[in-house]
């Protein structure tokens, strides 16, 4: 489980949040268990290599004080680049707690192989698991799969202690033939100059108090 320092945080407003960001800092809150909330100033740096490293679990060091803490929440500017907020809950090290895992395929399916199609229809999930094994992806192998070939979310087969919340019967990805419709399409558009697709994020603006 990796630290994390922070510093309790009694000033608030917009003014000293471009304060805290101008030195590297960004606002924070922990949370739960029925303690007041506490409102913190961590590193913007040290948020960012958790998420990179897949640290979810943290031993927070608030002004000497540890707390276990999960990340919970993350706002990001309107470009979803820069974090502008965290949350962190508070958590006993053998609770369970509810969270989403990404989904990886891995491999070639036969089906691809044989001239089909592989469509993914999530790319994540939400589980229950003991707080101490969150799981930073969930990689499933799908070489077998063959043309018209399908798996829903319950044929994944979760490491011990893990259970699935969504629908079991929801389709995780498919195998099925490439229709001639979008053959035809793709080579109409390889001739044309393909229009750049920017991806929208949802994100929510920071509202310091």
């Amino acid at each position: 489980m990796a630290t994390m320092k922070a510093a309790k945080r009694t000033e608030v407003g917009t003014n000293k949040v471009k304060q805290l960001r101008k030195a590297g800092n960004i606002p924070g809150i922990i949370y739960g268990h029925g303690i007041d909330p506490q409102a913190v100033t961590i590193s913007e740096h040290e948020v960012e290599l958790a998420m990179q490293h897949g640290d979810r679990l943290l031993e927070l060091d608030v002004d000497g004080e540890i707390e276990n803490v999960l990340i919970k929440a993350l706002q990001y500017d309107t470009f979803g680049q820069i974090i502008l907020h965290v949350d962190f809950n508070r958590v006993d090290l053998d609770e369970r707690v509810e969270v989403t895992a990404t989904i990886t395929l891995t491999g070639t399916p036969q089906g691809v192989k044989d001239g089909g199609v592989l469509q993914q229809s999530v790319s994540s999930i939400h589980i229950e698991c003991p707080v101490q094994n969150i799981p930073e992806e969930i990689k499933i192998m799908v070489t077998e799969m063959k043309m018209d070939d399908r798996m829903n979310l319950g044929d994944i087969e979760l490491p011990e202690g893990i259970t699935l919340l969504d629908d079991a019967e929801a389709l995780l990805c498919n195998v099925h033939e490439l229709a001639e419709e979008e053959e035809a399409t793709t080579e109409e558009g390889e001739d044309a100059d393909a229009p750049e697709v920017i991806g929208e994020r949802n994100v929510e603006s920071d509202t310091e108090e």
